[in-house]
């Protein structure tokens, strides 16, 4: 039996309030639960429309099981193993705009509409000059949203009531500020005019916002056990952990319209939300993204292993304890407290959060969750942090897309995969071929945003670290830096 409206008896349908781009497990395992959460508990009596972002996706899918899939929360809560699961009910309907750009438009001539949220990686809020208002379907998540904002500007003749809450879900510092200097452009470059880019200013609200839930995604080791559980087919099974947590910088008035505290929801609508920030980018993604490489390398595959490990386990708590925390400015014990609490997370029993999934546009995850604490570390300790330096020489190891004899499956931007491709293509094996491929990486200001050769001393660390990486592997390298 396949789950669909037929099978599921207590399908519901709601009046299309949120426009969503991206139809990946996370924003399904976080937002679109939390709309289903209010739905059924806060009379928020709203759906989604879910936006594929990207040509190939799960749109299809989506749609073919009446965008309905469950979801299990599983965790420890208050020292007790849980683990629920639930179907979802709350996405309307899926569109691919690729396909169905007329369908696309045509959304934004929903009164009803007020919402619009996104996850569509750290490499989605972009500027593309290739972008056109009127040659069909947007590449960039700006410009496709610029296109409908225009589009809702003229069906509803620049009404200020007909605007949007605009929640970029995003982990790039102040999504809602970037994504809205990137809207404003497209309006400007495509001459929209200036009665629309006020109405984007006057009538819309961008928000800028932190998401906080490890969710692993589909899980397929044990998929044969939850279909036997569920009794019914879902290709589209997400797992998350119980924690959650939204902060929302923006007016309190958001709350009038999101019933959040009503469903219970941990969501904070805050006037600064920097300190979360910061806190959570620096000590929850950070690791995540420095002990991909390394634990991957090593053998290991989720990042229960990887904390749980000996070696890899001691490599991830040093990396938060000795070099992340000593860069942060809040309260010690409030960041020892939250540390601990974050390696809790990943110990998670229930979660297996495969290190591959969080591979993802890893190079431009290394700028925003662990370049700020190594340049902080450096300011303040007039030294590198060699655990986080490490990571990044095995980074540069990872994406050669070997793992002893398998290939690594690697996934980033089309430049970056080429980046490595050539660079690696053309090693000959010498220490100065391998000072060419860091410097090379170092130097791509496309992806750092300026020329990280000017770090005194980093590329001769990371040539360093990847020489002995390439010589003994990373199983004896990790433990130069223990």
């Amino acid at each position: 039996m396949k789950l669909n409206k037929e099978s599921y008896k207590e399908f519901k349908t709601y009046p299309e309030k949120v426009l969503q781009f991206g139809e990946g497990n996370f924003l399904r395992a976080f937002v679109d639960w939390q709309i289903d959460k209010m739905n059924d508990e806060a009379d928020f009596n709203g759906s989604v429309v879910v936006v594929q972002p990207l040509e190939n996706g799960l749109v299809d899918m989506l749609n073919d099981q009446d965008c309905l899939y469950t979801l299990y929360l599983q965790g420890v809560q208050n020292g007790q193993a849980s683990k629920t699961h639930k179907v979802i009910n709350s996405i309307s309907r899926g569109i691919n705009p690729y396909r169905d750009y007329n369908e696309y438009l045509k959304v934004a001539e929903n009164p009803d509409l007020r919402f619009i949220v996104s996850n569509t990686t750290e490499a989605g809020i972009a500027f593309d000059e290739n972008d056109t208002l009127n040659g069909g379907c947007q590449k960039s998540y700006p410009g496709k949203l610029t296109a409908f904002l225009y589009h809702r500007f003229n069906a509803f003749n620049g009404d200020d009531s007909k605007g949007f809450i605009i929640i970029p879900c995003e982990l790039i510092d102040r999504n809602g500020e970037k994504l809205k200097e990137i809207v404003l452009k497209y309006a400007e470059v495509w001459n929209l005019g200036q009665d629309f880019i006020d109405w984007i200013n006057n009538a819309n609200t961008f928000c800028c916002s932190l998401v906080d839930r490890i969710v692993p995604g589909y899980p397929r080791d044990t998929i044969d056990e939850v279909r036997e559980e569920l009794g019914y087919d879902d290709n589209l099974v997400d797992v998350g952990e119980i924690f959650h947590l939204w902060v929302i910088e923006g007016p309190q008035s958001i709350k009038d319209e999101l019933p959040i505290e009503k469903a219970g929801l941990n969501v904070k609508v805050v006037d600064d939300m920097t300190p979360y920030r910061t806190r959570k980018v620096r000590i929850l993604n950070g690791p995540h993204t420095a002990m991909v490489p390394v634990a991957y390398l090593y053998g290991l595959e989720t990042v229960g292993e990887a904390v749980d490990h000996e070696v890899i386990g001691r490599y991830v708590h040093d990396v938060i304890y000795d070099e992340i925390i000593e860069t942060l400015d809040l309260p010690h014990e409030e960041l020892v407290e939250f540390a601990d609490a974050i390696i809790e997370r990943f110990q998670n029993p229930y979660v297996k959060h495969y290190l591959m999934s969080i591979a993802l546009n890893s190079l431009s995850k290394y700028k925003t969750r662990d370049l700020p604490s190594l340049t902080e570390y450096l300011k303040r300790k007039g030294t590198l942090p060699k655990k986080l330096v490490f990571s990044l020489a095995s980074l540069i190891e990872f994406y050669k897309g070997k793992r002893g004899d398998e290939d690594i499956q690697l996934s980033d931007d089309e430049d970056i995969l080429e980046l490595f491709k050539k660079l690696w293509e053309k090693y000959d094996g010498t220490k100065e071929g391998l000072n060419k491929i860091v410097t090379s990486v170092l130097g791509y200001e496309k992806n750092w945003g300026s020329n990280l050769n000017e770090i005194p001393n980093l590329a001769d660390e990371i040539s360093r670290y990847l020489e002995i990486i390439e010589k003994v592997g990373m199983k004896e390298a990790v433990k130069v830096v223990l």
